[in-house]
């Protein structure tokens, strides 16, 4: 079975646990917890409810504070694009956390381990951990850290797909997606789509599944294209 390893997790997120129980279920998905004969302890699942909870009161209260012009409506769609699972496993990839979650035998021959739902799941589920451990303040940090941070890339990111789709509506262009590719295993495939644009190849993304990989293709195109979010 895989191993916790406190000490390089920590390094990582520049956060000393004094309970690295707390950390530990942080980090464990509930089939490794299930394959444990003695010693066991809750698994993420709760610790994320917490976690998400304190997210988005971080997130809102920054953004409130941040504009104070901006109305209630933009900023309900900047929070959704930065709290949403794409944006909080890319984050999570910041500090390799897939390398550090603990699945069971046969979930980790899924894939499970490296899945953006579970990665994104257990990062907030870590926000959670760090709240009880160390309190608002140092769960604040890092939320601030790790999350608040290129917005504006985070919502281009997040409103990629319905952007270009409007652009290419309000020009009378036609829009497709093409998966080109597939490579890995089964349990860590890693899908490439290319987006056309009137017959013609525009930009092209990788992700864990092939909305992922769309997403990112989309958003590939509109970065190079200098189209801005909003």
């Amino acid at each position: 079975m895989l191993e916790f390893r406190p000490e390089e997790i920590e390094e990582k997120i520049a956060y000393h646990f004094k309970d690295r129980m707390l950390l530990r279920s942080a980090l464990s998905h509930g089939s490794y917890v299930n394959e444990l004969k003695i010693n066991t302890y809750p698994d993420y699942e709760r610790l994320e409810f917490l976690g998400d909870a304190v997210l988005e009161l971080v997130v809102s209260e920054y953004l409130y504070d941040l504009s104070p012009a901006k109305p209630e409506g933009e900023m309900t769609k900047l929070r959704a694009a930065l709290v949403c699972e794409p944006t909080l496993s890319e984050c999570a990839g910041e500090i390799s956390l897939s390398d550090f979650i603990l699945v069971g035998r046969g979930e980790e021959g899924q894939g499970s381990r490296t899945r953006a739902s579970i990665v994104s799941d257990v990062f907030e589920a870590l926000i959670g951990a760090i709240y009880l451990d160390g309190g608002f303040e140092a769960a604040s940090r890092h939320i601030e850290r790790f999350v608040l941070k290129d917005m504006e890339r985070k919502q281009l990111f997040y409103d990629a797909k319905s952007i270009l789709q409007e652009r290419c509506q309000k020009k009378g262009d036609t829009l497709e997606y093409i998966v080109a590719g597939e490579s890995g295993p089964d349990h860590k495939k890693v899908y490439t789509v290319e987006v056309y644009i009137n017959g013609l190849r525009a930009s092209e993304g990788q992700g864990s599944s092939k909305k992922s990989a769309e997403q990112k293709a989309a958003y590939e195109y509109l970065r190079k294209e200098k189209v801005p979010s909003g």
